[in-house]
């Protein structure tokens, strides 16, 4: 029963995908939460506030993750030159350099998945994955 349950293949692909990232990430001395984090930093510097709803997180956690990031000197903070109550998160060199392989990663699986799935399934896919947001905020709002 738990198998044929929408919820229960959302997750499974998840896992699947989350593991493969993952494995691949290791590869390169990182995680795909450090990949993740920094593909949501800007050129122009993300403000800090903005990171965790990009990353689908509460914000109670940023901090520590933050920290953990400046510590292996993939970003730093910088007060922004024209809101001083902002703080800007920026990408290191380093940091630069990780963004790029997490991109080129990605990438290479977002083609791999088009090649091996047909547009026609994909905007189906995509039209159902919205439907069930809308039904998950709905449902939230009921109960």
């Amino acid at each position: 029963m738990v198998q044929k349950t929408i919820d229960y293949q959302i997750k499974s692909t998840w896992h699947s995908i989350f593991r493969m990232y993952n494995q691949v990430a290791a590869k390169y001395g990182t995680s795909q939460a450090v990949g993740y984090f920094l593909l949501t930093i800007d050129k122009e510097g993300t403000p800090a506030t903005s990171i965790a709803p990009l990353m689908g997180m509460e914000a109670t956690g940023m901090s520590r993750i933050i920290k953990s990031l400046e510590d292996k000197k993939l970003i730093y903070r910088k007060q922004d030159e024209k809101d001083k109550r902002m703080v800007r998160i920026f990408l290191t060199p380093e940091g630069v350099e990780k963004r790029k392989i997490a991109k080129k990663v990605v990438e290479g699986f977002n083609e791999l998945i088009l090649e091996e799935i047909p547009q026609s399934k994909l905007t189906v896919f995509f039209e159902v994955m919205e439907s069930i947001n809308k039904t998950v905020e709905k449902y939230k709002k009921e109960n």
